[in-house]
């Protein structure tokens, strides 16, 4: 199918020439664009873009044409930490929470990841593949065109297969981009808690072999913090998952300085997620690393938590990347336009620094920048149309409406 997008108002986060895999520190300011502009796709992908002037006869033959006049092209969103499939919501924890109970203490009673896990017994496959296709749905309504998935709600075997089976399943029915994370090690089940190393034997020596048996994940990851999984376990998994291909991507430093972070650097992890503590030290360890510093704004906001430093992050030259955290215990949201302008309201990231934060550094820290991101021939066509705005910066601005008219996700017209 061939789609030429006419008179653009302005298409945003264009690359012409070199393509960027990430941006860092100052660049992260800088966001390009052209204003009256074309775009076409043939077969999927970016064809073509530039200014109206330049658009040619043979590009308008046999294309279907868009106007998107007075609106804005972005690259979609990539979201690069979801839990995705889970079993039911836990909206009675939220009515706890609004009592002052803590994250922790509700985790402690056998509420937070291991209330889902209970869910998750009592659910089929069928189901959670159902319920997921349905919030992916919602998500590509509001701009994303790629999100990761972690399992994690399981706790054993048999029901991490089964979460990861869902995913495969979603990758296969949804037009977005997925990648899948093993997520064994979320939280430690009751009767381990006083020997985590008897849980990790299972996570090592049974779940990984499985995972890996069926093709099921393209991640590892760990939930390395202060009551869930201390440095010495989140190694010993990283360095079984090595056997497997699997690179990591960690839950860091949500509610201590837990050396998650610099676990996640010293295995060359994807990405380190969440960051609410992240000092000097953490600063200085992801600096000359391959990992991506991703925050959750949604998770530190709903559960009243410090906000990640991401502004000194940006500021002593680091890259930024902003995730959802779309969970039905901590972030109950996939809204990645609100993440956008939380990017700006809580963290004080200028609107061209969060705009990277949700297209081009997301993507990498799912690795996917080779194909999504950005506009950029001959990636993916993954971009969403706007309603008709006045600015860029109007898209974190004007929060609470979602302001996405058209989808095209893989060359396709949603």
């Amino acid at each position: 199918m061939k789609i030429l997008i006419t008179n653009i108002k302005e298409l945003v986060q264009t690359e012409n020439g070199e393509r960027r895999k990430k941006v860092s520190g100052t660049d992260m300011a800088d966001v390009s664009s052209i204003k009256d502009a074309f775009l076409l796709i043939e077969d999927g992908l970016i064809s073509d873009f530039g200014k109206m002037d330049d658009i040619s006869d043979d590009q308008q033959k046999k294309a279907v044409e868009l106007d998107a006049t007075g609106r804005f092209v972005f690259p979609s969103f990539c979201d690069s930490h979801t839990h995705l499939v889970f079993p039911k919501t836990r909206e009675i924890e939220y009515v706890d929470k609004i009592k002052g109970l803590s994250y922790e203490e509700i985790a402690k009673r056998g509420g937070g990841i291991l209330n889902s896990a209970q869910s998750t017994r009592d659910i089929s496959e069928d189901q959670l593949f159902e319920d997921a296709l349905k919030r992916s749905e919602e998500i590509i309504e509001m701009g994303t065109g790629a999100v990761e998935i972690k399992s994690g709600y399981g706790l054993d075997t048999e029901q991490e297969l089964k979460l990861l089976r869902a995913a495969k399943r979603l990758k296969q029915e949804s037009p977005l981009t997925i990648k899948s994370t093993f997520l064994g090690a979320h939280a430690i089940p009751p009767k381990f808690k006083k020997d985590q190393s008897k849980f990790v034997d299972i996570i090592v020596n049974e779940m990984l072999p499985a995972v890996a048996e069926e093709n099921l994940a393209d991640f590892v990851d760990v939930f390395c913090d202060r009551g869930f999984f201390t440095v010495e376990s989140t190694e010993r998994i990283l360095e079984e998952a090595k056997k497997y291909n699997l690179p990591p991507k960690i839950h860091a430093n949500e509610l201590d300085y837990s050396g998650g972070i610099q676990a996640g650097v010293k295995y060359n992890a994807l990405s380190v997620d969440h960051l609410e503590y992240t000092g000097e030290k953490e600063i200085e360890a992801l600096k000359n690393s391959d990992t991506m510093p991703t925050v959750l704004p949604g998770a530190a906001f709903f559960l009243n938590l410090k906000y990640a430093p991401a502004r000194e992050m940006i500021d002593a030259g680091l890259p930024v990347a902003m995730a959802s955290d779309f969970n039905p215990g901590s972030s109950p949201s996939g809204n990645m336009q609100l993440i956008l302008s939380m990017a700006s309201i809580l963290y004080k990231l200028t609107p061209q620094e969060a705009i990277n934060a949700v297209t081009l550094n997301s993507a990498y820290a799912m690795g996917v920048e080779s194909d999504l991101g950005s506009i950029a021939k001959g990636k993916k066509a993954n971009l969403f149309i706007t309603k008709e705005i006045p600015t860029m910066e109007f898209m974190p601005y004007y929060y609470g409406t979602n302001k996405v008219d058209k989808v095209i996700l893989n060359g396709e017209l949603i």
